[in-house]
């Protein structure tokens, strides 16, 4: 191995105690020694937690100085007093700054024209006291006069709404509480639409109108989703005329509507449910238009119906739908349509005139990159803003003309480091073959000068899930690892959607396994390219990604020197058999639902947890959050002492809990860096880089 061993086995891991608990369905029953951990705040879970903790800090003593150094040389590449390109809004220029030594935003906006700001939130005041603190969704009323907000204090997304008056600065007394923290106003300024939780599962279920100035508990319930598969969220179309009720699951989606104007009327119904068809709504003039995957339209297909007879019947095809081509968003502006596509795994933004005069798409030369569409709220304008960023390329917002086609660089990411030149820089992609003959994308980055002939310490990232797609993007902690010699990988395997809507629906349900062996077969094809070898190969993901990790380890352990596996979701047969833990029921079109015996039987064929056994494994540094909403933290908990228990080797193992934060860690940025100072110090001590 590449480090000292004595260093680690000076302190003795913690034991966790067994207390057999059987799990007993379809006559079958599993054994589960650390069921116990499930008694959240019980003495001896805590008492556990915290040992796991004390053993991390003694066994990466020898790396507090390796932490520190990489902490500040990412804190120093990073411009502190930075601030966010304006975006106009309703009359008002909004924009956020960061001070030097703050761990939190200030949030200011200034009238068109004028030059004096007005601050509306310092957040490093508000979060005074909170171990934890976030802030999101600011909604501003139409006349300007009033802000809604959300606050989580805890990290389980459970937000509080309060309500500022902008003019006096008052904070009104009454408030909204286990919402999901996003608000839409209807057009008199006085009401607001807002999703509650449901107390237990955290599913957002319910929708209540708010008048401004009456008691908290005078909500009226407006729409409540009794479906446990779907969540439902309110929103406002861009053109300000109407909002919208939507219900979604995972393979279906209902809309509903009234005039902004009338926020007491009826909420009428645009289609209903059906199963596996999907859809969103927008609005222009007097249509909809509708983004679906009706009529077997796999990659989507855009339609448009009068508003006044919104069902499906009457919808019509305005953008076909393309095999090779995945629809993912679009924007309505007064003379332009903008469509977010991907085709062949790369971004695509196509400029399209409403009276058919003007098609074209946006010119990206990159072999692998990432463009979208963002803070487009003016309707009447020919300007749209986009974001652009590539593995060597650090991110820009970029104004386009959509009319005389030039463009501005609003401001692109600075990188404080004098010796930064994204010329050292190379990123490619390539292509695995998987066990069933299909390619496979990885998109990669490394320093041109740091590449070796027979392999460089080599981190790959996967997620693999629900159909999202991690593009290929640029980070500026990275740097930390590409200058020590490390590449880089992003592994594009099936559960996204990086090669279209079959590329997801191929890597879930009874077709999971094929985004476990996608990932191995990206391994093997990087050592066999001698990009890396065995014992320089390391592999990292969280949440979804963390069930990739255990998954892998268990099928190809020998493959992989060490890995970091993130809030992982590894007790997957026992979790999706809870329909009392957040986000389980709405997750049964993504794993199965294991009630069925042959989704359980499947699913218990890769659930990390129940195939641990006697084996060797990698090292590893496990981290999870013990405020966790959507993998509750006792899955790694349970998951780490099966393979202290189990495992045949004295590779490290490492379990750290954060015990004041939730599923994306802490809140303020500095804390950020630190976690991932703690990841890339583990890697950095097992390649013996201790600088």
């Amino acid at each position: 191995m590449l480090f000292n061993f004595k260093i680690y086995m000076a302190h003795k891991a913690p034991i966790a105690k067994k207390i057999s608990h059987v799990h007993d369905i379809h006559g079958h029953q599993r054994i589960d020694n650390y069921h116990w951990m499930t008694e959240r705040d019980a003495p001896e879970v805590i008492d556990y937690l915290k040992k796991e903790n004390d053993y991390y800090d003694a066994s990466t003593a020898h790396t507090n100085q390796l932490k520190d150094d990489l902490f500040n040389e990412i804190k120093g590449r990073i411009k502190e007093d930075d601030e966010s390109v304006p975006y106009l809004l309703n009359g008002y220029w909004y924009i956020s700054k960061m001070e030097t030594g703050e761990s939190y935003p200030y949030y200011y906006r200034r009238k068109d024209g004028s030059e004096e700001q007005e601050l509306l939130f310092n957040v490093n005041e508000m979060a005074v006291g909170n171990e934890y603190y976030k802030l999101t969704s600011m909604n501003i009323s139409p006349d300007n006069k009033l802000v809604a907000y959300g606050v989580d204090t805890k990290g389980r997304r459970e937000y509080t709404i309060y309500i500022k008056n902008l003019e006096t600065g008052e904070i009104f007394e009454n408030y909204l509480e286990l919402t999901t923290g996003g608000s839409v106003w209807a057009n008199d300024n006085k009401t607001l639409f807002f999703t509650r939780k449901d107390q237990q599962t955290l599913r957002a279920n319910k929708i209540y109108k708010y008048q401004i100035g009456t008691p908290a508990a005078s909500n009226q319930l407006i729409f409540e989703e009794k479906d446990e598969i779907f969540n439902c969220f309110v929103y406002k179309t861009m053109s300000e005329r109407f909002i919208m009720i939507k219900s979604s699951a995972t393979l279906s989606d209902e809309v509903r509507f009234i005039d902004a104007d009338q926020p007491d009327s009826e909420f009428k119904l645009v289609q209903e449910r059906l199963p596996e068809m999907e859809y969103s709504v927008s609005h222009y003039k007097d249509s909809f238009y509708i983004m679906t995957n009706k009529d077997e339209a796999t990659n989507f297909k855009i339609m448009k119906t009068a508003i006044e007879t919104p069902q499906m019947e009457n919808w019509v095809d305005f953008i076909a739908h393309d095999p090779e081509v995945l629809l993912e968003d679009f924007d309505l502006f007064e003379n332009y349509f903008v469509i977010s596509d991907r085709f062949n795994g790369l971004n695509r933004i196509r400029i399209k005139a409403w009276d058919n005069t003007v098609d074209y798409f946006l010119p990206f030369n990159n072999e692998t990159y990432t463009a979208f569409t963002s803070a487009n709220f003016q309707f009447k304008t020919n300007k749209l803003r986009y974001n652009y960023n590539s593995m060597t390329t650090p991110p820009s917002v970029i104004e386009f003309d959509m009319e005389t086609r030039e463009e501005i660089v609003l401001k692109t990411q600075p990188i404080e480091d004098p010796n930064f030149n994204p010329d050292n820089y190379v990123s490619e992609r390539v292509w695995a073959t998987a066990v069933d003959g299909v390619k496979v994308p990885i998109s990669l980055v490394y320093r041109k000068d740091k590449k070796n002939p027979d392999g460089n310490p080599l981190l790959q990232y996967g997620y693999g899930s629900y159909g999202s797609t991690i593009d290929p993007y640029f980070s500026i902690s990275r740097l930390s690892l590409l200058d020590r010699g490390f590449v880089f990988a992003i592994a594009h395997i099936r559960g996204g959607e990086y090669l279209g809507r079959e590329w997801y629906e191929t890597g879930k349900m009874f077709e999971k396994r094929n985004t476990f062996t996608d990932f191995i077969a990206c391994s093997k094809f990087l050592i066999e390219e001698k990009y890396t070898t065995s014992q320089h190969l390391y592999a990292s993901g969280g949440s979804a990604g963390g069930l990739l990790m255990g998954a892998i380890i268990n099928m190809a352990p020998g493959l992989y020197n060490g890995i970091l596996s993130a809030v992982p979701f590894v007790d997957v047969v026992t979790t999706m058999l809870d329909d009392s833990i957040p986000l389980t029921t709405g997750e049964y079109d993504e794993w199965g639902n294991p009630n069925n015996k042959d989704s359980y039987e499947y699913m218990l064929s890769y659930s990390p947890y129940d195939q641990v056994i006697a084996q060797s494994y990698p090292n590893m540094l496990v981290t999870t959050g013990y405020h966790d909403s959507q993998v509750q933290y006792w899955e790694p908990a349970k998951w780490v002492a099966k393979l202290r228990e189990l495992k045949k080797d004295d590779h490290l193992l490492l379990f750290k809990t954060d015990l004041s934060s939730g599923h994306s860690g802490a809140s303020g940025r500095y804390d950020a860096l630190k976690e991932v100072a703690i990841d890339f110090a583990f890697l950095l001590d097992l390649e013996n880089i201790n600088n």
